[in-house]
This record gives structure tokens, C-alpha cells and sequence, in this order.
């Protein structure tokens, strides 16, 4: 790979980076959230709502973290 390319993997790793940072923050967010409910709205349809959002953004940490290891292999 030309250094071209590998510089635009490399902005390319940098956002996916800001965007894996704001999914974190946001995922902590809803988890606290979550913690902070009372046990009756944890159990309830609220609190089911929050875990599926907090799940759904621990699954797109990770697949951000395989996304940036695939750049970086190509990258390399």
C-alpha cells in the first residue's frame, strides 16, 4: 500500500476512534442511568429498553475495535 492510501486509513482509524469514544461515553450514560432507576422501572419495560440499548452499544464498541484491527492489518 502506497503511503496515500495508508494516510487515509489512518484518518479513517482516527474517526472511527472519535466515533468508538462517543459510543462508550454514551453507553457509561445509559448504564447509569439504568443503575439509577428504581428497581420497579429496571424490571419494567423501561429497564428492558435500557439494557437493549446498553447491549446494543457494547456489540458496536466491539465491532468498531474489530473494524479499526482490519485497518490496521491492511494498513500495515
Amino acid at each position: 500500500m502506497n503511503n496515500e492510501r495508508r494516510k487515509r486509513i489512518t484518518e479513517a482509524l482516527n474517526l472511527l476512534q472519535q466515533a468508538q469514544s462517543v459510543i462508550e461515553e454514551v453507553r457509561d450514560e445509559e448504564q447509569e442511568s439504568y443503575d439509577n432507576m428504581p428497581e420497579g422501572f429496571q424490571n419494567g419495560e423501561r429497564g428492558e429498553r435500557a439494557m437493549m440499548a446498553i447491549d446494543a452499544l457494547e456489540t458496536a464498541f466491539g465491532d468498531l475495535e474489530g473494524v479499526m484491527g482490519s485497518l490496521e492489518e491492511a494498513a500495515a
